[in-house]
């Protein structure tokens, strides 16, 4: 018995490895893309004349191939600015004497991992949010007088190119996220991109940092990279990270940051991101330590603690499961595509309901296979609205979606929906999920629909309170994408499930109880308009090196 049950685990890992290849592959891809971008970016600054960085407020292609070298000027001035504030900070690449943990490190350039993008017109961050702060100064904290977040809050980013017509929404930006930066005890703070020196600036001196980053070959490591700053890389089996931030203020309060956007300048100033940002007061007593028999019970629920199943459990819990006789409707923004199936779209589909997956798994690889795309919206932006958003071809250099996904036989472009922010002209990374409860009914067989409509009524209840208040839905905000690589590829059997997860990924969901309120809070314009096939492609950012180095030359 004890060997059949190796002999099915065995099995189950090799299928799931099968499985995750593409992904895998994609992933690779993506990763010399990054570095290939990273170096056409250096060298097409260095390319570009005086006579461009003046041409850069000047719409079309100059203006575009220009501010790639206004961006690198401005970050030169920063790091002199950093300088003269801290003379005792080294800058420059230091001399490697040994790999001991407390070397400094060099402090990795400004030029993010996959920068593509720089600003069309240039400024300090920190003014360029203040001449929007001025048009709602009134608004800067709405939850509360204090600035304080007990309840938590969603908020778009600042930009500096949205229609100020239609930016009427409450805002956050990074450097009053971190106000009173004095108040700042200890700050744990992960991102899949970082700017050390624009990132450093924003904190006060003495304040120590963790900074949660990620290697190339994704090995872990810990190193001093600045005064009271440590670098640390958690594994990876592909070199990628997190996103999100733990601020521990002297008060004892505790601040918890997610956001869709990268430590870098320009996903705060030039490209649409979402946060959510909650405070939370300190206990008057700690909790106790977990028992014995909740730390051997502990590895028999890692399939409920990651990736979609997390959110099946999470949805479960709040009473968000889908209910019954209803059908649910899936829209994802993100920025990047994954390799897609039917057989993945229906197994993140069923922990979107908040049913279970064993039913799933029970059933034949060869039946799942048959079940057609459940109700999903796919939303990405296309290559002509990239082209035609503010920053146009430049500002789309962090969204992927590979030519040979989309052409891919079985490739779901019936799915695809166009991805517009509600406030102009501006490319979006936000990544959101936004769930609704319909009348219609699912494309799920019969089972399928038995299955989940128990479980669904069972959870409606709560024990304390009766009935809990119907909602009309649930959106999640975080740093997954909608892709196999951050949410989880399931293997196995229903008895010994496998859940193969390439990526940390952080991130809340909410329920909705009006539609109002998912419209207010999509970012996107709703109903999103389907691609027209044959007319409308995806864009793609892997394609961005080439043109920027056309227009720089």
């Amino acid at each position: 018995m004890a060997q059949d049950m190796d002999d099915e685990v065995t099995q189950a890992l090799r299928a799931s490895l099968q499985e995750s290849s593409h992904e895998a592959q994609f992933q690779a891809d993506l990763q010399a893309a990054i570095e290939e971008s990273k170096r056409a970016l250096e060298a097409q600054t260095a390319a570009i004349s005086p006579a461009q960085v003046a041409e850069r407020s000047q719409p079309g292609p100059s203006a575009a191939a220009s501010f790639l070298s206004q961006r690198a000027q401005d970050e030169r001035a920063r790091l002199e600015r950093l300088k003269r504030r801290r003379p005792d900070v080294d800058l420059g690449p230091k001399p490697a004497a040994n790999d001991s943990d407390d070397e400094i490190e060099e402090v990795i350039p400004p030029t993010a991992k996959r920068q593509h993008i720089s600003p069309a017109s240039r400024s300090d961050t920190r003014h360029a949010n203040t001449g929007v702060a001025q048009q709602r100064s009134d608004q800067t904290h709405s939850s509360s007088d204090s600035g304080l977040f007990w309840d938590g809050e969603v908020r778009q980013t600042a930009n500096v190119h949205v229609d100020r017509r239609k930016d009427t929404q409450h805002l956050f930006r990074l450097t009053e996220i971190l106000q009173p930066n004095k108040e700042i005890e200890f700050a744990i703070v992960s991102a899949f991109c970082w700017n050390y020196a624009w990132v450093y600036d924003m904190f006060y001196a003495e304040t120590p940092v963790i900074a949660v980053d990620h290697s190339p070959t994704g090995d872990a490591s810990i190193k001093t990279i600045l005064p009271n700053w440590i670098r640390t890389t958690p594994f990876l089996r592909n070199g990628f990270g997190c996103m999100h931030m733990k601020l521990f203020y002297k008060t004892g309060r505790l601040r918890v940051v997610v956001s869709t956007a990268n430590l870098v300048d320009y996903d705060w100033r030039d490209i649409e991101n979402t946060v959510w940002v909650q405070d939370v007061p300190k206990r008057s007593e700690p909790i106790a330590s977990p028992s014995k028999t909740d730390k051997e019970n502990f590895p028999t629920t890692m399939v409920i603690l990651t990736g979609h199943t997390r959110l099946m459990k999470a949805l479960i819990d709040m009473g968000a499961a889908t209910p019954p006789g209803k059908e649910l409707i899936l829209e994802c923004q993100g920025s990047s595509i994954g390799t897609y199936s039917s057989m993945w779209m229906n197994e993140f589909y069923r922990s979107a309901r908040g049913e279970s997956t064993q039913s799933w798994l029970e059933m034949t690889k060869a039946r799942r296979a048959k079940v057609p795309y459940p109700p999903i919206k796919i939303l990405f932006p296309t290559t002509q609205y990239v082209r035609q958003s503010v920053l146009g071809e430049a500002g789309g250099g962090t969204m992927f979606c590979r030519r040979k996904q989309w052409e891919a036989t079985n490739f779901p472009r019936q799915l695809f929906h166009q991805s517009r922010s509600k406030r102009g002209r501006v490319l979006m990374h936000s990544k959101m999920i936004l769930a609704t409860f319909q009348d219609k009914r699912g494309t799920l067989d019969s089972d399928s629909r038995a299955s989940t409509a128990s479980q669904s009524a069972s959870s409606q209840v709560d024990e304390d309170d009766g009935e809990r208040e119907p909602l009309v839905g649930w959106v999640y905000v975080g740093s997954h994408n909608f892709t196999p690589s951050a949410w989880g590829t399931l293997s196995g059997s229903g008895f010994t499930p496998t859940l193969n997860v390439n990526n940390y990924e952080l991130g809340v969901v909410l329920p909705l109880r009006t539609h109002d309120e998912a419209d207010k809070i999509a970012c996107w314009e709703r109903p999103p308009p389907k691609y027209v096939l044959g007319q409308d492609e995806p864009w793609d950012g892997l394609e961005v090196v080439p043109r920027l180095t056309m227009l720089g030359n």
